[in-house]
């Protein structure tokens, strides 16, 4: 079991490595998006600035999504980590899995690349799911582990918002005279 659990954390960790990059990318973008915002308001070119704003809105949702989804891998990566025994690799893996099923399909809109990755991940944690299951006779309650997996996702969802707020500066609001 072992070197198939090293297996998945090297994958999570390619996959993080991944959203990492799309992260810089989508903040350069951002960060060029918001300079245009303000040249066309001090324009006073409002129609400019409302589609570049939008825009901008767009940037910001996938990265919200990408961080999200770094943020829920991340924390995959540290169960998968502290497994010690077989009781808590079941109480891990149940929850990941469900997890990676998440953000594969949260992914797809923005990184179709990802979605053979991210499956394979998700077939091989649920291999290795199996097979602790098989080697101890566990029966395992799906019910308990998609609330792990749901509450999971819910703290990387606020740990993305602040890191968003965080990175991201304030779009700027319209003053009378560019109106």
């Amino acid at each position: 079991m072992k070197p198939k659990l090293e297996q998945a954390t090297r994958q999570i960790q390619a996959q993080i490595t991944k959203l990492d990059n799309r992260l810089v990318r989508l903040k350069e973008r951002d960060s060029s998006t918001f300079k245009r915002i303000v040249v066309a308001m001090q324009k006073h070119d409002a129609q400019t600035s409302a589609a570049l704003s939008n825009e901008l809105a767009e940037v910001r949702k996938m990265a919200k999504l990408v961080s999200q989804a770094k943020i829920a891998l991340e924390q995959i990566t540290l169960r998968l980590n502290t497994v010690q025994d077989l009781g808590d690799m079941v109480a891990t893996l149940a929850p990941a899995t469900g997890i990676i099923r998440n953000v594969r399909s949260g992914l797809v809109k923005f990184m179709p690349e990802a979605e053979h990755e991210m499956g394979e991940i998700g077939s091989m944690l649920s291999s290795i799911l199996v097979d602790a299951g098989q080697l101890g006779g566990f029966t395992l309650n799906f019910e308990a582990t998609n609330e792990d997996a749901e509450r999971i996702l819910a703290e990387a969802s606020i740990v993305a918002e602040k890191r968003m707020k965080e990175k991201f500066p304030e779009l700027p609001t319209p003053t009378k005279e560019s109106t």
